[in-house]
């Protein structure tokens, strides 16, 4: 598979070997208990309660885990994906780095529940600079940066940490692994939220840990059986099911995100305008190195929160939501969520439509807006 382009390992991940009569994917096992064998119970099947085992969650880790290049659990979210990963590696007295300009409830998470257990927690940009990794346990980044879009050097960034003893773990939500594999660039472990690009549909909760080391997906794998942070089945066949176009889907987001950087950055009412695709953007000459492709994602300012308003209002192709990575265009004004952001930040997430409509569309709402 490792041979083959993008676009056909997704439609092949995860699918199992054909045989006549049964369909590409088999569709999702509902199940809480199975059948045990009277005498030798569970040890004759995979398969002996719906909490650890399911077969359609099963397919669904393959592929993922192919794509990542090594072994994946599936989660109920990406952020039970990430606290499980937290909660899993980290004891009291630990260190943990984590980024400040990454997803802003893993910070609430770290400062509400970590150091009340007595967990080290430190903080650092995603571009640094970072404090000494010495007695770190781990150390957290999210690149590109959610919703900054800072990226950072991963390779580098795991040889200082595994220098000092520490592991290093990458959310890579935003790029997914089309994007980056950050296990070949040196990390421990990959973490991320598949609500978004990778199965980019804007219907279903999902996330996933992945590594190449057998310990830590035991590890994991323990907490998740123990805690029962599991998607449902239907969920887990659906987001599989969505995972077949990751690379058409990702290939319009992006080509529709360098239109519209085009567009934004000609215009003197937009500032801020960042995108790690953009050569004169302060990312580019990482992002270029380091990643496959760029996300369809982008953020700028407007001014204010009115503006902002406005603006989502007039366009037709452009809802107001939060999340991002799906069909359908998103505009999300971060600094409503918490997030250490001017009041007109916009993290813009854009769909596959069709790129001259989208343009066009984006161009006429924010001549409606108007001035600050």
């Amino acid at each position: 598979m490792s041979d083959w382009g993008d676009g056909t390992r997704c439609v092949r991940a995860g699918l199992p070997e054909p045989a006549p009569g049964e369909p590409f994917l088999p569709g999702p096992v509902f199940a809480a208990p199975y059948h045990l064998d009277p005498f030798a119970g569970q040890g004759t099947s995979p398969n002996g309660y719906g909490r650890p085992d399911n077969p359609t969650r099963r397919l669904l880790e393959a592929a993922v885990g192919e794509l990542e290049g090594g072994d994946c659990r599936v989660f109920a979210t990406g952020q039970a994906a990430i606290t499980g990963l937290l909660l899993t590696l980290l004891r009291p007295g630990d260190t943990v780095v984590l980024p400040t300009d990454g997803y802003f409830p893993v910070r609430a998470f770290a400062t509400d529940v970590l150091e009340a257990i007595g967990v080290r927690v430190l903080f650092a940009p995603t571009v640094g600079p970072y404090p000494s990794f010495e007695g770190v346990r781990l150390v957290l980044v999210e690149t590109p940066a959610n919703p900054g879009l800072d990226v950072v050097d991963v390779a580098a960034l795991a040889e200082r940490a595994h220098t000092a003893g520490a592991l290093l773990a990458v959310d890579n939500t935003t790029a997914t692994p089309l994007g980056q594999r950050p296990l070949d660039l040196g990390a421990d472990l990959v973490v991320a939220s598949g609500t978004k690009a990778l199965t980019g549909h804007s219907d279903l909760l999902l996330g996933y840990l992945a590594s190449r080391s057998a310990e830590l997906i035991d590890a994991v794998t323990t907490w998740r059986t123990t805690t029962g942070a599991v998607p449902g089945a239907f969920d887990a066949w659906l987001a599989h099911r969505s995972l077949a176009t990751l690379d058409l889907r990702l290939a319009r987001q992006s080509a529709n995100a360098a239109a519209v950087v085009d567009l934004l950055a000609g215009r003197p009412d937009v500032t801020g305008l960042r995108w790690p695709g953009r050569p004169d953007d302060p990312a580019y000459a990482v992002a270029s190195a380091q990643m496959r492709r760029i996300p369809g994602v982008l953020s700028f300012d407007l001014g204010d929160a009115d503006r902002v308003g406005r603006f989502v209002e007039a366009a037709r192709l452009v809802a107001a939501a939060t999340s991002f990575g799906g069909l359908h265009t998103t505009a999300d004004r971060r600094a409503q969520w918490g997030d250490d952001t001017a009041p007109g930040f916009v993290r813009l997430s854009c769909g596959a439509e069709d790129t001259a409509d989208l343009v066009a569309d984006i161009a006429a709402a924010l001549a409606a807006a108007g001035p600050v």
